[in-house]
């Protein structure tokens, strides 16, 4: 399970995720964590984050290590593309 969330987040405080995280704890599972710095609620464009996420889908689904370095831009409609 990957937690994520941006530190600025004006629907869902940043709490709220703790509180869940440390339920997890509690219940004694295992999760990842990742608080992004200036991000609001949702993805914004942030493309470091689409990459983590991308990252830890192919480590963590399809069992290989991610690329090192791999670089994810956005394309003309404002998607992000490899």
């Amino acid at each position: 399970l990957l937690l994520v969330h941006g530190d600025v987040d004006n629907n869902v405080n940043p709490v709220e995720t703790m509180r869940f995280a440390d339920a997890l704890m509690k219940a004694n599972k295992n999760f990842d964590m990742l608080l992004v710095p200036n991000m609001y609620h949702g993805e914004g464009r942030n493309l470091y984050l689409v990459r983590r996420r991308w990252d830890y889908f192919v480590e963590h689904l399809m069992g290989v290590a991610p690329p090192k370095n791999f670089k994810i831009t956005m394309d003309e409609s404002g998607e992000a593309s490899d």
